[in-house]
């Protein structure tokens, strides 16, 4: 059977799928607002026990779709590791549609684009990536590891290899001072990456990080709803992509909204401009916050 070493984390859009953990932690485990991975060792689960759980997930869970390889950067293990695995689950699911994971910038800048080429054709489609922000200043508070021409170069290699990305911006994470700065620069990266996917997340001070230590300190800012609309609004004006979907349906955000772009930009633009004009009566607010 499959037994998960707590805690497990997903993107919403893998909610149906098989979630294998090929790897457990974070080899990077730095950056100062996640606390995701915090209490774990990083380390590669011996392909043995996830043959295991395949064989046992194919006995019990027919008709598979997609398989999320978690936990915080599976892409970071060796490429003859993940080529295996991948060419295990396409054997025992027939109906195996994709392969997902997180992918750090850390393991972007360790995979090749022929080597993500390849795990392409076993299956590996699509891969999750934390932008957070592309104001340097920025990535560097949240200590990325990276800068914002890094993240594009490591992920322009993914799309050089065919992969589809699904990018994340986090909303907040330049305090007041840098709000605007860091939607205007968010949107230039994603500009720059042009990723299938794009989501918005609102940056959350939690227990056991260091981005917990400046909240309590009164150092980090915590935006208030309407404020991150009108970040939101900024980041999605200042949007120019080609064939994108979007999407604001984390938990962490206050208004859930969705569609296409560029076809839905005006409408989306114009949600937020009714709600940044009169919050009071957009009848879509949830009643605990109108005021904020």
């Amino acid at each position: 059977m499959i037994v998960y070493q707590e805690p497990l984390f997903r993107p919403p859009s893998e909610a149906n799928s098989l979630i294998l953990q090929a790897t457990l932690g974070c080899s990077y485990n730095e950056c100062t607002f996640c606390g995701m991975y915090r209490q774990k060792a990083f380390r590669v689960r011996p392909m043995e026990e996830l043959q295991q759980e395949i064989e046992w997930a194919k006995r019990r869970i027919p008709g598979i779709r997609k398989v999320f390889l978690a936990d915080g950067d599976a892409l970071i293990a060796k490429a003859s590791f993940l080529k295996e695995l991948c060419q295990s689950l396409q054997a025992n699911f027939p109906h195996l549609r994709r392969i997902s994971t997180y992918a750090s910038p850390q393991a972007l800048q360790v995979r090749s684009p022929e080597e993500m080429q390849q795990l392409k054709q076993v299956g590996l489609s699509l891969y999750y990536l934390g932008i957070e922000s592309g104001h340097d200043q920025v990535l560097q508070k949240l200590q990325k590891g990276v800068d914002a021409a890094e993240m594009i170069r490591v992920a322009q290699k993914a799309n050089q290899a065919g992969i589809r990305l699904s990018v994340m911006i986090l909303l907040g994470a330049g305090n007041r001072a840098l709000s605007q700065g860091h939607a205007l620069e968010s949107a230039r990266v994603v500009n720059a990456i042009q990723p299938r996917f794009v989501s918005t997340l609102v940056m959350t001070p939690v227990e056991n990080t260091p981005l917990w230590g400046d909240f309590e300190a009164g150092l980090v800012d915590t935006l208030s709803p309407l404020e991150l609309a009108a970040e939101l609004r900024s980041f999605l004006a200042a949007l120019d992509l080609k064939a994108s979907v979007f999407r604001s349906n984390h938990a962490s955000n206050y208004l859930a909204l969705a569609g296409s772009l560029p076809k839905d930009k005006p409408a989306l633009l114009a949600t937020l401009d009714q709600v940044l004009k009169d919050p009071e009566n957009a009848s879509f607010i949830p009643e605990w916050m109108r005021g904020l």
